[in-house]
């Protein structure tokens, strides 16, 4: 059977992971709402990903692709919960306020240029910076990784975000290479790279802070 007898398989996995990948952000949540503080969680992600909802969501009404709009909906709602779930608990609202104030200022320009491209442009050129902010996106958490090495934990990373977004990738990146769409293939390619490079630091280091002390302690009595 023929690589592309499984279309639609692929595709309908593809979108019910995407879905998925969306909620796992609940898993991080549900243990700052635990802990009663979102001290040690890095919101970056989130509060990239409520940005990058509205400008796929954007994308989505210029491709008029009704699937994608249904998805990026749903996307953008559960965003929104993560973020707000970060303010609330956050030990230090200001900074917050002033990062979702960024993000919010930088969507509004991109949003701002998809209204004044000239038509015929604007779905490749608004579809490369959306591609360019994806990947961004996605790596964000490595702007973490000199913490990572000095704590040697990779308690401040979002595993569950991580984790999804590589089996979600995956997906799309087959789901490319059955179309034969060299855009999805770039595009999945270079984010399951960029997945893959931060859930090896999941193998390199704990989930949690080594604690030298115990550590200094047992050599000793050794």
């Amino acid at each position: 059977m023929a690589l592309e007898d499984y279309k639609e398989i692929v595709a309908s996995a593809a979108t019910i992971l995407t879905m998925g990948h969306m909620l796992s952000g609940t898993i991080v949540c549900k243990e700052i709402i635990r802990k009663g503080t979102s001290k040690g969680s890095d919101p970056n992600p989130f509060v990239g990903g409520l940005g990058m909802g509205l400008l796929m969501l954007q994308y989505a009404f210029i491709l008029r692709d009704s699937n994608m709009i249904a998805v990026n909906l749903f996307g953008l709602a559960t965003s929104i919960a993560y973020v707000s779930v970060f303010y609330v608990y956050s030990p230090n609202k200001i900074d917050m306020s002033k990062l979702l104030a960024k993000m919010l200022a930088f969507t509004a320009i991109v949003l701002t240029y998809s209204k004044l491209e000239h038509p015929k442009l604007l779905e490749f050129r608004y579809g490369v910076v959306i591609t360019i902010l994806f990947f961004l996106l996605i790596a964000s958490p490595l702007m973490n990784v000199g913490e990572v090495i000095r704590t040697q934990s990779t308690e401040l990373l979002p595993f569950p975000l991580i984790a999804m977004g590589t089996i979600v990738s995956f997906l799309w990146l087959l789901y490319g290479i059955i179309l034969n769409n060299g855009f999805i293939i770039f595009q999945n390619a270079v984010g399951l790279g960029l997945y893959v490079i931060q859930l090896s630091l999941f193998v390199i280091y704990p989930s949690k802070p080594v604690d030298k002390a115990a550590q200094k302690r047992e050599s000793k009595s050794n």
